[in-house]
């Protein structure tokens, strides 16, 4: 139980904070509704702990046998969030009525999580901190991913809530082209820090 509730607190405190994902669920909210976010919004919270079961059983041990192709799947997803932010920047506030953009599928947003810096970040600190060799490490992963199964319908959901909730408080197409390039520098911000690992890491 001990175990069950750190692990717990850890997963809350990361899934509810801003990131990649609570980004865009928002946005979807706003530009797309609820209903038709709720593809984007399961795909989160089924992808990221299905991430963490295959991060803590062996691609984990995969990745430091073979760390380029880490750094490549690292490049690809500072690119691809890169490209999702100069898309919500550039999208048309007419956008707000679901007529010219689409919100991420399912399949779309549990694959995102394979790019997304923080969710790397989150799963391999998860599975690092909270794993002992003295019990069934199996046992163990899937408690974890059990926990970020909990809090990310809650966690993800107010973020996609309160982007929905702006719809009717962004009126003007001024207020809504702010809105999206402000989230789209929100989004810009999230990868920064990676960014900057990385360029230390090669030019130290």
């Amino acid at each position: 139980m001990e175990f069950f509730s750190a692990i717990f607190l850890f997963a809350l405190s990361t899934s509810i904070t801003p990131g990649p994902n609570n980004i865009m669920i928002m946005t979807s909210g706003l530009n797309h509704g609820v209903k038709f976010s709720l593809p984007h919004l399961l795909g989160i919270c089924f992808g990221f702990p299905i991430m963490v079961i295959l991060v803590g059983l062996g691609i984990g041990v995969f990745f430091e046998m073979y760390p380029m192709l880490h750094e490549i799947i690292k490049i690809f997803g500072i690119l691809y969030l890169l490209y999702l932010s100069w898309l919500i920047a550039a999208s048309s506030p007419t956008s707000l009525d679901g007529g010219i953009s689409n919100p991420l599928s399912f399949i779309q947003a549990a694959l995102f999580q394979w790019v997304n810096p923080k969710a790397w970040v989150m799963a391999a600190g998860a599975v690092s901190a909270y794993t002992t060799v003295s019990t069934d490490i199996f046992i163990q992963v899937l408690y974890i991913a059990l926990a970020f199964f909990v809090v990310s319908f809650p966690s993800v959901g107010v973020w996609l809530v309160f982007g929905a909730g702006l719809k009717k408080y962004l009126k003007s197409p001024k207020h809504q082209k702010v809105f999206n390039v402000s989230m789209a520098i929100l989004l810009v911000g999230s990868v920064l820090p990676v960014v900057k690992e990385f360029v230390d890491k090669y030019t130290a």
